[in-house]
C-alpha cells in the first residue's frame, strides 16, 4: 500500500507550493544516489520523494489525490514516474524547477523557431546626444531564407525525423542510477534532419544579408541608453518571427561641456580684474549663448546656475539646468607697466588687509592668554 504523499514530504495537507518545494529539496539532497552509492533504501526514498513532489506540485494532480487518493490518480492514467526514460524526464523537470537547471520539458522540436536578438553599438557626438539626431546604419545579419522560407530543405522536399533521437531533439545517456539528457549531436536539438538541403542557405534556413536601418535618436540620450527595433534582429525559421535589434548608445566626451543626467557643467575662465570689478559675460550653452552677470569680488570656484539650459528629459519633463563654475585666472606674463600698476594697487590695499588680519590674530591670541591667566588665579 502506497504511503501518503504528505507524509513522505513531511508537510501538512494545507502546505503551499513553497513549503512543499523546500521540503522536497531537503529530502532530494539527503537521499540523492550520488550521496548514497549502493544504498538501495536511499534510492527508493529518493524515487518516493520525487513521485510525491511531482503530484503535490501539480495543482490538478493534487486536487485528484486529495479527493480520491492514489486510486483516483490511477484512474486518470497516472502510475508514477515509472522506470522508463520518462522517469528521468520527470525528474529533470523537477530538478530544473528546484535548482535552476534542466529547464522543464522540451518544446516541440519541429515547431517555429524565433530569430535571435542582435546588438549594435553606436557612438554619437555630445551635441547629437543632447539635441537628438537621425542616423542610418548598415548591419549584416542572418535573415530567413527566401528560397526555403526558413525550413532548410530544398523546395519540394521535406526534412525527416532524426534517427538518433527519434524526433525528441534530446539523447539520453546513463550515468550510474541517473540518465542525463543532452542535445542530440546529429540534429542539434531540432528533431529533424535535412535530407535535401536548400542550395541558398545550405540547410540552415538563414542567409547573410546587409541592411540599412534608419535610427531616430531622441534628444537626451546618454551613454548606456538602449533603443529597441522590433523585428530587425535575425530571421526566424520554420515560420518563427524575427528577433529584435538593440542599439546601445555611446556618447563621445565634449571638449568643454560635462554632463550629469540632465545637468550641464561648464568651467569658465575669467580674468582676475573682471572678477574683482564684476562684469557681464556671454556664456556658451548647448543651445548657443546666455548672458550671465558676475558680481564684484567673485572668487575662483564660485558657481552660477542657468535655469533650463541643460538637457531635455527623455520622458518629456522639461530641461535640466546648466552650472557655470568660474575659474579666476591670475596673469603670468606682465609688462613693465602692468607690474607697476599692480604694485601700486598692492600698496593701496595690502596694508589694510594685513592690518585687519594681524589685528584679528593679535586680539584672538590676547583673549586666549587672558583666559589662561584667569584660570591659573582661580
Amino acid at each position: 500500500m502506497s504511503r501518503c504523499y504528505y507524509e513522505i514530504l513531511e508537510v501538512s495537507r494545507d502546505a503551499n507550493n513553497d513549503v512543499i518545494k523546500k521540503s522536497y529539496r531537503k529530502l532530494a539532497m539527503q537521499y540523492h544516489p550520488d550521496r548514497n552509492p549502493g544504498d538501495t533504501e536511499a534510492e527508493a526514498s529518493f524515487k518516493e520523494a520525487a513521485e510525491a513532489y511531482e503530484v503535490l506540485s501539480d495543482a490538478k494532480k493534487r486536487q485528484i489525490y486529495d479527493t480520491y487518493g492514489h486510486d483516483g490518480l490511477k484512474n486518470t492514467g497516472y502510475s508514477g514516474p515509472g522506470s522508463s526514460e520518462d522517469i528521468f524526464s520527470h525528474m529533470s523537470d523537477i530538478f530544473g524547477d528546484l535548482f535552476g537547471f534542466g529547464g522543464g520539458r522540451q518544446r516541440d522540436p519541429n515547431g517555429p523557431v524565433a530569430g535571435d536578438d542582435l546588438r549594435y553599438d553606436l557612438e554619437i557626438s555630445f551635441m547629437d546626444a543632447v539635441h537628438g539626431v537621425e542616423k542610418e546604419v548598415e548591419i549584416t545579419k542572418r535573415e530567413t531564407c527566401w528560397t526555403c522560407e526558413g525550413s532548410g530543405s530544398r523546395p519540394g522536399h521535406k526534412s525527416q525525423t532524426c534517427p538518433s533521437c527519434r524526433g525528441r531533439g534530446q539523447v539520453i545517456r546513463s550515468q550510474g542510477f541517473f540518465q542525463v539528457s543532452s542535445t542530440c549531436p546529429q540534429c542539434h536539438g531540432s528533431g529533424q534532419v535535412i535530407v535535401e538541403p536548400c542550395t541558398d542557405c545550405s540547410g540552415s534556413g538563414l542567409v547573410n544579408r546587409s541592411k540599412k536601418v534608419n535610427l531616430k535618436i531622441p534628444a537626451g540620450v546618454d551613454t548606456g541608453s538602449r533603443m529597441r527595433l522590433t523585428g530587425e534582429g535575425e530571421g526566424g525559421r520554420r515560420g518563427g518571427h524575427s528577433g529584435d535589434l538593440y542599439v546601445i548608445i555611446h556618447v563621445k566626451a565634449h571638449e568643454f561641456f560635462q554632463r550629469d543626467g540632465q545637468t550641464i557643467y561648464l568651467a569658465y575662465p575669467l580674468p582676475m580684474v573682471r572678477a574683482a570689478l564684476g562684469c557681464e559675460i556671454d556664456v556658451p550653452t548647448i543651445e548657443g549663448t546666455a548672458s550671465l552677470k558676475i558680481p564684484a569680488g567673485t572668487q575662483s570656484g564660485q558657481r552660477f546656475t542657468l535655469r533650463s539650459e541643460g538637457v531635455a528629459s527623455l520622458r518629456g519633463r522639461g530641461k535640466g539646468d546648466m552650472i557655470v563654475e568660474l575659474q579666476v585666472q591670475t596673469p603670468t606674463k606682465l609688462s613693465k607697466r602692468q607690474k607697476e600698476l599692480l604694485c601700486e594697487f598692492d600698496d593701496l590695499c595690502c596694508d589694510q588687509e594685513e592690518e585687519g588680519f594681524f589685528s584679528r590674530l593679535f586680539h584672538g591670541h590676547l583673549g586666549r592668554q587672558k583666559k589662561k591667566e584667569e584660570v591659573r588665579e582661580d
